[in-house]
Order: structure tokens, then sequence, then C-alpha cells
């Protein structure tokens, strides 16, 4: 006899995108919190060229998008929700 539980996961075409976009927003973020701006890549916001100050609230804003893409990422890949019958 084999019993089955009936989990019936549900897999979005966003997923792996989100969990890729979430972790290269996370590293952004790091290289805001660690880097001055003259010391960020030229194509990042703020990056300006002398300068010693540390760009925070790009920071915040990249590790927050990024823990948020995580999130979104991790509701997709639960369970179905079971209908009663």
């Amino acid at each position: 006899m084999c019993l089955t539980l009936g989990v019936m996961t549900r897999r979005s075409p966003l997923l792996i995108p989100s969990i890729v976009l979430g972790i290269v927003l996370i590293v952004i973020a790091v290289i805001y919190f660690v880097d001055t701006a003259s010391s960020l890549p030229s194509f990042f916001p703020g990056h300006s060229a002398g300068s010693s100050h540390h760009h925070i609230k790009h920071g915040v804003l990249a590790l927050v998008l990024g823990v948020g893409c995580l999130l979104f990422a991790w509701f997709q890949s639960g369970p179905a929700a079971r209908r009663a019958a």
C-alpha cells in the first residue's frame, strides 16, 4: 500500500529569476555598504570620483529589494493550496 499526501508544488516561471535577482541585489547592497563613492563601479548610481562618502540609503534599498525578491521566491515555491472536496 502506497500513501501519497497529495501535495502539489507550483513552479512559477519567475522563481529562478527572482532568486538570481535577489542574490545580485544583496551583493550590490554589500558593495554599497563597504565601498566609498569613489570606489564604486562607474555604472553604479552614486559613483563620484574622489568622494569618501558611503551611500547607505542605496545599500538599504538594494538590501530590501533583494530580500523582497527572495521572499517572493520562497512563497512561490510553497505547496499549492488544497481544495475542499
